[in-house]
């Protein structure tokens, strides 16, 4: 049978744009991909890139009263302009856009500027009804913001809108607890808005290290985050300029604009995947193998779209490991075991890598080596903040299984502790490593004796 082409990608993030400029750059495939807005995805457009320029802009004013404790008297800042820094964001985006786009083209890919959904096994349709062929489709559409289902939601705001905003509102709630909840409003807070989060748990950052969760939570605080725990809002009602909040312990608020920050779905709704045998979980997500292979051998997926381990990184590594097993002769798996991450809070950030202490101590025994201190730099200036320095180790094989760092420019360390820990390093030989200092990073080659121990080495 004789194809359009080789290989067809739903979705421009990136991991279906690694795919596609691998296997037709360097694997000399004919490769089409389509994309239904923006080239380079949530992570160049709407999510990681402006995100952490977002956070970048909302330390000035912590990094002013740092420095007043350090014998600068004058120091200050503002006011904020959102008008300026939105001009610079939209500036920057259109640039990383267009070498996403630049790349493709150089590897001889043909971008669609439009949807495509799928009417068979080896075919898709175009929004303007085209239609294409190919021997392989890999699905790459990513995740889209979930709402939680009440009344009035529509007024309410998803992540994506953030970057969109003509100003800053006044008064801003935030629905949720994971990082997306946690980033924005240590964000929104820094640059001068009144944010409020709340949150139906008792503590922040649900699934991460619960010792790490206690240092988040408190920190939101501690930066003018108005965090409300164990509350829930069960309706939205239009109010004037305002919109009026009621929560499920009989209170009410009013805000200025309400933002859902309350997790994220595969985007497979409407992809055409009823014309298909492929199956999907009970999320959305499609069912893959460690091949990224459906069910049916034409079709692959990767990324967020598969709800694996939904980071950037791991979407991009798929989309590689696809590319070079299809159509450059060398098979490749993700490993999806140990995939370091970080949440970008201020002052200080969550690292994290491998098991935390609650998955350890399920997983058998576990020494935990943990130590929580004011650091040098922010002690001196005055401030209480804490950091944090974890390692969970497995007595039976000294194997480091994990390490949690919660502290300045955590998401930096954690990179550099991801590799040994990735090649199974021990403690021995993280204690072999003599230690940079004077730094906060120098705990995690310098704790000899272990905090406590979960379970019975010998049970």
């Amino acid at each position: 049978m004789t194809f359009d082409y080789d290989l067809f990608v739903i979705g421009g993030g990136s991991g279906g744009v690694r795919a596609a400029r691998i296997a037709a750059g360097e694997h000399g495939a004919k490769v089409g991909l389509a994309e239904e807005s923006r080239m380079g995805g949530t992570c160049v457009i709407r999510g990681c890139v402006p995100k952490k320029l977002m956070i970048f802009a909302s330390q000035a004013g912590l990094m002013a009263e740092e420095m007043r404790g350090y014998g600068w008297a004058d120091a200050q800042t503002g006011p904020f302009s959102w008008e300026i820094f939105r001009e610079k964001l939209d500036a920057e985006l259109s640039r990383l856009e267009l070498i996403y786009r630049a790349g493709l083209e150089r590897a001889g890919v043909e971008v669609h500027d439009q949807r495509a959904t799928l009417v068979g096994h080896h075919e898709v349709e175009l929004a303007d009804g085209t239609r294409k062929t190919a021997r392989h489709i890999l699905i790459a559409a990513g995740g889209r913001p979930a709402k939680i289902g009440i009344p009035g939601e529509e007024l309410g705001m998803v992540s994506d809108d953030l970057f969109l905003m003509d100003k800053l509102p006044g008064r801003v709630l935030l629905i949720g607890g994971g990082f997306i909840a946690c980033e924005f409003s240590t964000i929104l807070a820094g640059l001068g808005v009144d944010a409020v989060q709340v949150y139906r748990g008792d503590a922040v950052l649900r699934g991460f290290d619960r010792e790490a969760r206690d240092l988040a939570t408190l920190q939101l605080s501690a930066v003018g985050v108005d965090l409300r725990l164990g509350l829930t809002p069960t309706r939205l009602d239009k109010v004037g300029d305002g919109i009026e909040v009621a929560f499920d312990d009989g209170s009410s608020d009013r805000f200025d604009a309400v933002l859902f920050a309350t997790g994220r779905t595969p985007y497979t709704g409407g992809l055409g995947l009823e014309n298909t045998e492929v199956r999907l979980k009970p999320n959305g997500a499609i069912e893959v193998d460690e091949w990224s292979q459906t069910c049916v051998p034409s079709i692959f997926a990767v990324g967020d779209v598969t709800d694996r381990v939904n980071l950037t990184p791991v979407a991009i590594r798929e989309g590689h490991s696809f590319a070079d097993t299809m159509f450059g002769s060398k098979p490749r798996k993700v490993d999806h075991s140990v995939v370091a991450s970080a949440v970008y809070l201020r002052p200080h950030e969550l690292g994290t890598v491998g098991l935390t202490e609650e998955e350890a101590k399920v997983r058998g025994p576990v020494d935990v080596y943990s130590t929580v201190f004011r650091p040098m730099r922010s002690m001196f200036a005055g401030s209480d903040a804490r950091v944090m320095m974890k390692l969970l180790v497995d007595p039976a094989t000294d194997r480091v299984l994990g390490c949690h760092i919660f502290g300045p420019e955590a998401g930096e360390m954690i990179q550099l502790a991801a590799i040994p820990i990735g090649m199974g390093a021990t403690k021995a030989q993280f204690d072999a490593t003599i230690a940079v200092h004077p730094t906060a990073a120098e705990e995690l080659v310098t704790m000899r004796a272990p905090s406590r121990r979960h379970g019975d080495l010998h049970g």
